[in-house]
This record gives C-alpha cells, sequence and structure tokens, in this order.
C-alpha cells in the first residue's frame, strides 16, 4: 500500500476524529459553566453533588468512562446499543472535560478582585450585568491558556475511542498497520496528530492576544 493510499484512510478517519473532537468542545465549555455554578452554590447539597461528581470524572480513567457510557444503558435497562456509540462517546467525552473546565473555570473566578462586585453595585449594574459584561470577560482572557491545555489533551484523548471499537483515525492506523504489517500507518496518524495540535495552538494563540487587553 502506497503512503498515499495510507494518507487517504487516515483522512476519511480524521473527519471521525475532528467530529469527536468539534463535538466535545461545543458542549463542555458551557457544560463547564453548569458544573461551576452548581459547584460554587450556596445549595449546600448541589454543591456536594458537583463536587463527587467532579472528583469521579477527573478521578478515573477516560477510557473507563467510555466503556461505562457505551455499555451500562444496555446492561441497566438492555437498551439496543445500535447506532449509539457515536452519541456515549460524545456524552462521555463532553461530561469528563466539562469537570475539568469546571476547575479551571473556578480558578479564574477566584483570581477576580472582589472590589469589582463592590464596584459594580455602587454603579447600579445588577448581578447578571455584573457577571457578564465586566467579570466573565476578564475570567475568559485569565482561563485561556488553560483552557487550550485541554483542549489540546482532547484532540490527542479521541483516540481512546478505540476501547469501544469506534473506528476514528487511530482505529484505522492500527488496522492499516496490523493488516500491512507496517509502522508506517502509526507515524502517519502522528503527524495528522502533530499538525492538526499545532493548528488549534496557533488558534488559540491568536484568541489569547486578541484578549489581551494589556498588550
Amino acid at each position: 500500500m502506497s503512503i498515499v493510499s495510507i494518507l487517504e484512510k487516515l483522512g476519511s478517519g480524521f473527519l471521525d476524529t475532528l467530529k469527536i473532537f468539534g463535538f466535545t468542545v461545543l458542549f463542555s465549555i458551557p457544560l463547564g459553566w453548569l458544573v461551576y455554578f452548581g459547584r460554587v452554590s450556596a445549595n449546600k447539597i448541589l454543591s456536594a453533588i458537583t463536587k463527587f461528581y467532579i472528583s469521579i470524572m477527573r478521578g478515573t480513567p477516560l477510557m473507563l468512562q467510555l466503556i461505562i457510557w457505551y455499555f451500562g444503558p444496555f446492561y441497566l435497562w438492555g437498551a439496543n446499543l445500535k447506532g449509539y456509540k457515536f452519541t456515549a462517546v460524545i456524552i462521555a467525552f463532553s461530561v469528563n472535560y466539562a469537570a475539568y473546565f469546571a476547575e479551571i473555570y473556578r480558578s479564574g473566578m477566584e483570581a477576580m478582585d472582589k472590589g469589582q462586585y463592590e464596584a459594580a453595585e455602587i454603579l447600579g449594574y445588577s448581578k447578571f450585568r455584573t457577571f457578564f459584561h465586566i467579570i466573565l470577560p476578564q475570567v475568559v482572557r485569565i482561563v485561556i491558556p488553560s483552557v487550550g491545555n485541554e483542549i489540546i489533551t482532547l484532540v490527542k484523548d479521541t483516540s481512546l475511542v478505540y476501547s469501544i471499537a469506534y473506528v476514528e483515525m487511530f482505529a484505522v492506523a492500527k488496522q492499516i498497520a496490523a493488516a500491512r504489517t507496517t509502522i508506517l500507518p502509526l507515524f502517519a496518524a502522528g503527524l495528522f496528530y502533530w499538525i492538526f495540535n499545532a493548528l488549534v495552538a496557533g488558534g488559540l494563540g491568536l484568541i489569547e492576544k486578541k484578549l489581551n487587553y494589556y498588550r
């Protein structure tokens, strides 16, 4: 098999990698805010439940969570798993990364000077306007580097879906390598990941510069 054929097959698998990446970012970033608000809620029960959830998500392997989300409905309710695999992947990745994002958001919020809340109150701002017009823009600037690191990790973590036999780029590379007894497809897959990560990192760098108010 020529290098061109290998790259074509990897390219088709890379589209599935992109779908996992895109949907995870789309759902986990806003979900992380919901988790954060639960984490800091004045309701002690909600706060305790959210802390436990974060502990589970951060303290157990993502691969294990993928397996549980995929096979859990079948073993618990006898549900038909046909057509559910991609949904299970997105759920597992989104709820896992939301826990990490929630803690990143919490560190950003705690970095804010309490005097800003007091000043906004004196100026007659509501809590809603204070958060969205004053606090959130600053928090976003603070957390962008940490969020970026997690997003870059996500690119590589997409390869874990092979654990539930979901075929994306890494799974395609393994199949070709096993069938052709060559390590070349794995090196090619690594090149795909590296280039994609470089593009993501570059995009995040541009966003960070755009939000750097002190330049």
